[in-house]
């Protein structure tokens, strides 16, 4: 299972939270950040639906999969 991370940060005046390089919204305050990635860090964790894929590999041919939708990362909260 991969892990994924959100951290708490300080951005313009404000605060944010970043995963993976990308910054959410501005919120006022720490704690509005904090629960905002508390609740995109639980969303992320949920199990979804199977799902049919398609996707061209660095060779150029397609495959047709099913993502079953339950290879979900385990997220955490930081800062």
């Amino acid at each position: 299972m991969n892990k994924i991370t959100y951290k708490v940060v300080k951005q313009d005046g404000g605060w944010a939270y970043e995963v993976n390089g990308t910054d959410s919204e501005k919120f006022p305050t720490r704690e509005a950040a904090r629960k905002a990635a508390k609740l995109a860090a639980s969303e992320q964790a949920a199990p979804g639906h199977a799902t049919p894929v398609s996707y061209e590999d660095e060779k150029g041919r397609w495959h047709d999969e099913v993502a079953d939708g339950s290879d979900r990362p385990k997220p955490a909260v930081e800062g």
